[in-house]
C-alpha cells in the first residue's frame, strides 16, 4: 500500500512527516498545561505492553480543543519517549478548515482518519489512537458527560480483528467541564442548510452544539474554544482481546457488532470506576 496519496507532504496521507523535533518543542507547553492548568491525574499506564503495538480507543470531551486527548498524547511521549511512534486518526475536515493546525498535527503523528492509514501504521508496528465517536462524542451534551458514546462506527473493530491487535481503552473525566455543551441542534441546522443556509467553509460539521465557554460565552456551532482550567483525570484501561481474529471474523457483521458492544461495556465500566475514584464525596450532614 502506498504511503502517499497527495503531492502535499502534510496532507495526512503519509507516515513519514512525524517529526520528533517538533514533538520535543511542544513538550514544555504540554507539560505546563498538564501540571498547572489541567492538573492532570492519570492511571493505568501499566496496562500498555512494553513492546508491540495496539489500537487505543478513546472517548473524549471539550470541543475542538479536546484537552484530554492532548494530555493523553503528552503522557505517551513522556513515558515512552519520542521514538516509540503512535499515530492518531484525525478528521479530514481539519485539513480543510485549519490547515496550519493540521500541519503541526501531522508532525506530531496525525494522519487522515481512513482505514488505509491505520493499516499502514500497524504494519510498521506503530500503535494507533482513534476516537470512534468523532465530533458527536467530543461535543456530546454535558448531561452525557458520564457516558461512553462511540456511536455506530465499527471500523476500528474490523481493524483490530483483521490485524490481531488488542484494543486498549483511553478514557477521561473532567474535560467535559472545560466546555459546557448544553445541547446539539444539528438536526435543526441541517434543515436550515437544506433551505439554503450554507455551511461554514462548505463543510458539514456533523454537530451543531449550543455551549458555554471561552471566548464566546454562550455560542452555537462547532467553533474553536479555549478550555477552562478544570482538573482532568485520565485512565488507560485493561487491554481487550476477542475470541476470534482474522479476515473472516472482521467480515462477520454480527460478531463485529458484538465486539463493539463489548468495548463500550468495558469502557463504561472503566469510566464508572474512574468517576467513583475521583469524585469528591460530601457527607450528607454537611
Amino acid at each position: 500500500m502506498p504511503n502517499d496519496f497527495s503531492s502535499d507532504p502534510y496532507s495526512g496521507w503519509s507516515l513519514n512527516q512525524r517529526d520528533p523535533r517538533v514533538i520535543q518543542s511542544l513538550m514544555p507547553v504540554w507539560e505546563w498545561l498538564y501540571r498547572y492548568y489541567f492538573r492532570v491525574q492519570t492511571s493505568g499506564w501499566h496496562h500498555i505492553p512494553a513492546q508491540g503495538n495496539a489500537l487505543f480507543v478513546g472517548s473524549h470531551n471539550g470541543g475542538l480543543a479536546a484537552p484530554d486527548m492532548f494530555m493523553m498524547i503528552y503522557d505517551w511521549f513522556r513515558r515512552f519517549g519520542l521514538e516509540r511512534p503512535i499515530y492518531g486518526l484525525m478528521h479530514p475536515h481539519v485539513w480543510k478548515g485549519v490547515p496550519s493546525a493540521a500541519r503541526t498535527a501531522v508532525q506530531v503523528g496525525a494522519v487522515v482518519a481512513h482505514p488505509k492509514m491505520a493499516i499502514a501504521a500497524l504494519r510498521q508496528q506503530a500503535s494507533v489512537l482513534v476516537y470512534p465517536g468523532g465530533a458527536k462524542d467530543v461535543f456530546r451534551p454535558h448531561a452525557l458527560r458520564d457516558k461512553i458514546c462511540l456511536g455506530n462506527n465499527t471500523a476500528y473493530i474490523k481493524l483490530a480483528l483483521a490485524h490481531k491487535v488488542p484494543i486498549i481503552p483511553a478514557i477521561s473525566h473532567g474535560a467535559h467541564d472545560t466546555l459546557i455543551v448544553l445541547a446539539d441542534v444539528y438536526d435543526w441546522a441541517r434543515q436550515l442548510h437544506e433551505w439554503g443556509m450554507p455551511w461554514f467553509l462548505n463543510l458539514d460539521p456533523e454537530v451543531f452544539p449550543i455551549y458555554l465557554g471561552i471566548p464566546w460565552g454562550l455560542a452555537i456551532g462547532p467553533l474553536p474554544n479555549l478550555p477552562l482550567p478544570v482538573q482532568i483525570h485520565t485512565h488507560v484501561g485493561q487491554p481487550i482481546w476477542f475470541e476470534r481474529y482474522g479476515p473472516k471474523a472482521a467480515r462477520d457483521r454480527a460478531y463485529v457488532e458484538a465486539c463493539h458492544q463489548q468495548v463500550i461495556t468495558q469502557m463504561q465500566a472503566e469510566l464508572d470506576a474512574l468517576i467513583q475514584r475521583t469524585t469528591p464525596r460530601t457527607p450528607w450532614f454537611k
